[in-house]
């Protein structure tokens, strides 16, 4: 039988995309990628993670990754229900990383608190019904879902560097850390704007612009 794992990586950032990755492996395998040492990536150093990401492919049977850039994902969340709207993507994309797997059995992190929902959100959007097991915390708990998690993990990381290449220092692209709010309020009071890695639907932009209005206004 074949077993996909699905996850995501950059759910969170109001700067850089959203990662969505799924591996393919018999069942029968599935052993290999336990002696690889593969856990959820945020418990591995960088290092590890990239290592694995290496030789995961040379274990499963096929692997996917899709990225959702920043503009885009404003444009599908801003038209998707309001409490829903993340979610609605994330299990719109699952769903088509396993369409094009094709697994028996898939094995997804829920990103969504009603775990059954999200569920039926990626049955929703499929033509074939496989057997699908959606649990939170699935990237500890399988093997292939922490398989996933290293390959989508790695890409995003992959893809900030490149930003920062272009940008300079982002910090973690995270609202809550420092050096990316000095970014964002910096980049924003040079040219009156946000840069298309932003993710506008994010209210992390929106407070930074009413503090920046508000302090002109002194």
């Amino acid at each position: 039988m074949k077993v996909c794992g699905v996850d995501d990586a950059g759910r969170g950032p109001v700067i850089g995309p959203l990662v969505i990755a799924g591996v393919i492996i018999e069942e029968e395998k599935l052993d290999r990628l336990k002696r690889l040492g593969v856990k959820d990536s945020k418990q591995l150093l960088s290092s590890t993670r990239t290592r694995l990401s290496k030789e995961i492919p040379s274990v499963v049977d096929d692997y996917h990754v899709l990225e959702i850039g920043a503009q885009e994902l404003d444009r599908i969340v801003n038209r998707a229900p309001k409490f829903q709207r993340l979610n609605l993507l994330e299990a719109k994309v699952m769903a088509q990383v396993i369409e094009k797997l094709r697994p028996e059995l898939a094995y997804v992190d829920s990103s969504d608190t009603r775990t059954e929902r999200f569920k039926n959100n990626i049955l929703d959007c499929l033509s074939f019904t496989p057997r699908i097991v959606s649990e939170h915390k699935a990237d500890i708990n399988y093997p292939v879902v922490s398989a996933a998690s290293i390959m989508a993990k790695v890409h995003r990381d992959a893809r900030i560097e490149e930003i920062k290449k272009e940008y300079g220092e982002i910090g973690s692209g995270y609202a809550h850390d420092a050096l990316t709010v000095k970014f964002l309020r910096d980049y924003y009071s040079d040219h009156g704007d946000f840069p298309p890695i932003v993710r506008r639907s994010w209210k992390t932009l929106g407070n930074i612009v009413r503090d920046l209005t508000q302090s002109t206004l002194l």
